[in-house]
């Protein structure tokens, strides 16, 4: 054959690669309302970036008439890019192949991107909407699953591991997604590990595809997705937004931008923000957006665990991420879900360099007997664990309450955090000064001629012995009390005097986290 009739097949088997499934299957998916693999690669990476990898990949299966029906790609486009500059990599599942369905051969071509990526240093990017293993072929199907599994492990706190679920997502194929750093789903996309026919037989609950595991379910009730969108092109947005913050992988900083924002904004709404009653609530967001450069919060889990805020933000153009207690939901307090989500957030944060700010108003842990077997100390003990293993710049600022336990859990100094501010309005204790004296002066009040008033005064000499930032400073757990108004610059300042800190935890293969 010469070598112009070879150019001629190589680019009739190019145009055929490019229909999938063919025209019908496209078709059909347009009239889902979903895009081809190929558009949503077109609208992610940088126009003329993209370079695929093994697109002429077939299966290998010749049982049930499969050998009669080889298609190039095998229901998975791969390859590399750019998307803002920034060389990365992505799989995208072809729902028009096989309904996107996982063969070996599909799984080697993934495996071997996964791979790639490792070597490259650069984050890999997943787009899922496939009808799960290709039960043609048996056991190779789940093993082709394993080794993609295997990968998402390995790659884990190396390089950035980004999913997007925008089509069905069942069965062992959901544990790909659940192993990498984020989670976006697409409303109408859905997640569930046994189908609605599963749990119908088991439980005989009537239950949808959507109700067991749609995207809000899994934003909001499993914690599993940590970003909603209403479409396909606001989730391919999101994920360019979300690599803004992230570095390439685990030896690079994250990236700096140029900021417009005064470093050294003083906003004076901020010195009143507080309540003068301590158990009136107040928006924690309101504290963090003030602070941070303008518009700059991306909330990371925003429909899970309010209690909780967590999510990346700008400081003079420099990433860093963000916990915070949120006062106005159940008042701050930490449980079981909050304490997860923080330390996962947490830990993220530690394995690609991004210096993480704490907001802290927590009045303790949410009491009773379902945190309490449900094992709020282990999950508390997570968040706590996630701090003290924390090495990157830590900032934190005690707005109000910073009683017991959670004192402790919430980047106290004493988890080796950098530099500990706390505002006037900072308490400080074991615990409330109202339960405090209560227990302490018990006899006292039960025996005094007007016990509502003895206790008012007990606990004002409470507050002001034990419970105010000065005492705390004066023993040097807070580096330095300071007006609210003037947190920006004293944030920003911090943080570049600790921008090269060195902190080293023991040498060991690894710790054992209270999973």
């Amino acid at each position: 054959m010469k070598i112009e009739d070879k150019i001629k097949h190589l680019e009739e088997l190019e145009k055929q690669a490019l229909l999938g499934g063919g025209e019908k299957r496209i078709k059909a998916q347009h009239d889902k309302g979903k895009l081809t693999a190929r558009e949503r690669i077109d609208l992610l990476l940088d126009k003329g970036t993209f370079r695929e990898t093994d697109k002429f990949v077939t299966h290998r299966c010749t049982d049930f008439g499969m050998g009669e029906k080889k298609i190039l790609g095998d229901g998975v486009v791969t390859g590399y890019g750019r998307i803002n500059g920034r060389r990365v990599c992505i799989f995208v599942e072809d729902f028009t192949v096989f309904g996107g369905s996982l063969s070996k051969a599909y799984a080697e071509k993934v495996c071997k991107l996964q791979d790639l990526a490792l070597k490259m240093g650069c984050p890999i990017i997943g787009i899922k909407d496939s009808g799960g293993a290709r039960i043609q072929e048996g056991v190779d199907s789940l093993a082709g699953y394993t080794d993609v599994f295997l990968r998402n492990v390995l790659s884990s706190g190396v390089v950035p591991q980004i999913s997007a679920v925008m089509g069905p997502c069942a069965g062992g194929a959901v544990y790909s997604p659940a192993m990498t750093d984020f989670v976006i789903m697409v409303k109408g996309s859905y997640m569930f590990l046994t189908g609605p026919n599963v749990v119908k037989a088991a439980t005989h609950e009537e239950v949808t595809s959507e109700e067991l595991g749609g995207a809000m379910v899994h934003n909001e009730k499993s914690g599993v997705a940590h970003f909603s969108t209403e479409s396909e092109f606001e989730g391919i947005e999101l994920i360019k937004i979300l690599l803004s913050y992230i570095p390439q992988n685990n030896l690079e900083d994250p990236p700096l931008i140029e900021s417009t924002d005064d470093v050294n904004r003083i906003n004076k709404e901020l010195d009143n923000i507080i309540p003068d009653l301590p158990n009136k609530p107040y928006d924690m967001l309101e504290v963090i957006t003030k602070v941070i450069d303008s518009g700059s919060f991306l909330e990371i889990h925003k429909h899970y665990a309010k209690n909780l805020i967590v999510g990346f933000a700008r400081l003079n153009g420099r990433s860093v991420g963000i916990v915070g207690n949120q006062p106005a939901v159940f008042a701050g307090v930490l449980d079981i879900d909050s304490a997860m989500k923080g330390a996962r957030f947490v830990r993220f944060c530690d394995c690609f360099n991004i210096p993480i700010i704490t907001f802290v108003d927590v009045p303790g842990f949410l009491p009773g007997t379902a945190q309490e077997w449900g094992g709020v100390i282990k999950n508390g003990a997570k968040l706590l664990y996630a701090y003290c293993e924390a090495t990157v710049p830590r900032i934190t600022i005690i707005t109000r309450k910073a009683y017991g336990g959670a004192y402790c859990v919430m980047s106290s100094k004493h988890t080796r955090a950098d530099i500990n501010f706390a505002w006037p309005s900072a308490e400080i204790a074991v615990m409330g000064p109202e339960g405090a004296v209560k227990i302490l002066y018990r006899k006292e009040i039960k025996e005094a001629k007007n016990p509502k008033a003895l206790e008012k005064k007990l606990v004002d000499e409470y507050t002001e012995k034990f419970a105010n930032p000065f005492i705390t400073a004066s023993k040097g757990y807070v580096d330095a009390i300071i007006r609210p108004s003037e947190t920006r610059p004293r944030i920003i300042e911090a943080l570049e005097m600790i921008e090269n800190k060195r902190d080293t935890n023991p040498a060991r293969k690894h710790g054992n986290i209270p999973l």
